[in-house]
């Protein structure tokens, strides 16, 4: 799933290449994806690409029409979803079918971008507003850790808050912290030395300045190391550059104990038993908890 430092790294990238372009015309072309009506797509027609924003784990493009109203095409890409950007797009217009096309946007110099979703599980979602707080999404993201507002001060209101909650879920969780998904808490998690099962109030001072050190470092270098790659190199650079999350079996970069995992329904979690949860396995079911 993209997460924050890869919208953000999208958002830079479209920053850079289609600023300025005005658009030829949009084809929803997996109509599922498309969760509003008003404005339609084709009321981007001569509109000019204006900025790109990005709240959390969505990515806004600000377009301007030609007779001064703003319409953001703000997309959530899911979990496998991703944009492809072309510098020259096929002029016949897309059809409908069972390839992984949802949405494609062109030009009028023929360059524009694919929005597209793998697998069966179709999550990708595009909606067209007049103002980014009408997708429900983003009306009910918490803070942003880019944000200065996320002090240790804050993460500590927002842990506290959770009581019992785990942490793994806290830090997950987008109305109170936007664009942190499961490969970065993960990451955040194991840089801070923390069980992802940890109740989230039981933190002391220490161990919440630590993960918030860490969730930010994390988060700062994965959007540094993304900045200035393509649209198509980003997915291959954040998979190359984790050091616990996808890595199950694998020695621990940092103390060389085995990475473990903990599996759900639709996803998982890794984990290293040394730096985490003092040499003890989770158990490798629903809500667990530490073998005892």
């Amino acid at each position: 799933m993209p997460e924050l430092p890869e919208v953000d790294a999208l958002a830079a990238f479209l920053r850079d290449t289609a600023l300025g372009r005005v658009v030829e015309r949009v084809e929803p072309v997996a109509v599922s994806a498309l969760k509003t009506f008003d404005p339609p797509p084709s009321a981007l027609r001569g509109a000019t690409l204006a900025a790109v924003e990005r709240h959390g784990k969505f990515l806004d493009l600000v377009f301007a029409t030609p007779d001064g109203e703003r319409i953001d095409l703000v997309t959530h890409l899911a979990r496998a979803g991703w944009l492809r950007w072309r510098e020259t797009q096929p002029s016949a217009p897309a059809r409908p079918g069972r390839g992984p096309l949802a949405l494609r946007v062109v030009f009028d110099d023929r360059g524009g971008f694919d929005l597209t979703e793998a697998g069966t599980q179709k999550r990708l979602a595009v909606y067209l507003v007049r103002e980014p707080a009408e997708v429900p999404g983003i009306a009910r993201l918490g803070v942003d850790p880019f944000a200065p507002e996320f002090t240790v001060a804050a993460l500590a209101e927002i842990l506290t808050a959770a009581g019992r909650g785990q942490l793994k879920g806290v830090l997950t969780d987008q109305s109170r912290i936007a664009g942190v998904g499961n490969a970065y808490s993960d990451e955040a998690l194991w840089a801070a030395h923390l069980s992802p099962f940890r109740p989230a109030g039981g933190l002391g001072p220490a161990e919440v300045a630590t993960l918030h050190e860490g969730l930010v470092g994390v988060l700062t270098e994965a959007r540094d190391t993304a900045r200035g790659l393509g649209a198509g190199e980003l997915k291959a650079e954040k998979k190359a550059n984790l050091s616990v999350h996808g890595r199950t079996g694998l020695p621990c970069p940092r103390c060389g104990d085995t990475i473990r995992e903990v599996s759900f329904a639709d996803r998982s979690l890794q984990y290293c038993p040394t730096c985490q949860t003092g040499g003890r396995p989770l158990a490798d079911r629903r809500l667990s908890r530490l073998l005892k």
